[in-house]
């Protein structure tokens, strides 16, 4: 059966339509790549791919929460340097929720520093965001810390505050800060240390550890709002 000569011609019209909007898509991709401020191709990869990152982990990652245990050493009693070599005190952060996160620019959930932005917008009145730079898993944040705040403010636009870079796992060189986020001797029940970069620390307004986060739990998962929101 032969085709008409106007079904021929729908068809190539159908053809060029496709092949054009591929070409498009091509394009849009390219500008991404070339002009997506200072990222390296990993890390341009790892911002498209992060979404499917996101869904296949966040079903299995783990979130504990305390049963209200008080803390032994104040949370206020804490101290670090900015990323810009400041001190910064934890006193000032009295009466409002802080959630701690070890960040890095080169890893899969690195793309979550645009959510953890979004969070701290949303509740900019009850919370504070804190981000951790830590070169701990697979040397994903090589930086200096003004790579890093570079990276993070042309990237991501962040302005929650970024403390220098240190380490955040468990060995002698510990920032003091994870020290007690990991030690239930001082912060009253927890051992579990970041797993991966963005895990994420819920601290409430009293000076409290209430929550532990999983990397593969978004910044804007329901289970982390609602515990910032009560």
């Amino acid at each position: 059966m032969q085709l008409s000569s106007s079904s021929r011609q729908s068809k190539s019209k159908l053809r060029l339509l496709v092949f054009l909007t591929g070409l498009i898509a091509l394009a849009v991709l390219a500008w991404f790549y070339f002009n997506d401020g200072n990222m390296t191709f990993r890390q341009k990869m790892m911002k498209t791919i992060y979404p499917l990152i996101m869904w296949g982990t966040g079903k299995q990652a783990k979130k504990i929460s305390n049963d209200g245990t008080l803390p032994a050493v104040s949370f206020y009693s804490l101290a670090t340097i900015t990323i810009d070599g400041a001190p910064f005190s934890f006193e000032q952060l009295r009466g409002k929720k802080v959630m701690l996160v070890n960040t890095a620019s080169d890893c899969g959930y690195t793309g979550q520093y645009e959510a953890l932005q979004v969070l701290a917008d949303r509740y900019r009145e009850k919370l504070v965001v804190i981000g951790f730079p830590a070169n701990d898993f697979k040397q994903q944040e090589r930086g200096s810390n003004a790579e890093i705040a570079q990276f993070c403010k042309k990237n991501y636009g962040v302005s929650f505050p970024l403390m220098g870079k240190s380490t955040v796992i468990k060995t002698a060189s510990q920032n003091p800060v994870y020290r007690w986020l990991t030690d239930a001797g001082m912060n009253g029940w927890n051992t579990q240390a970041p797993s991966w970069n963005f895990s994420k620390y819920l601290v409430n307004e009293a000076g409290v550890l209430t929550h532990y986060f999983d990397p593969a739990v978004s910044p804007l998962d329901a289970e982390v709002t609602n515990a910032v929101e009560r």
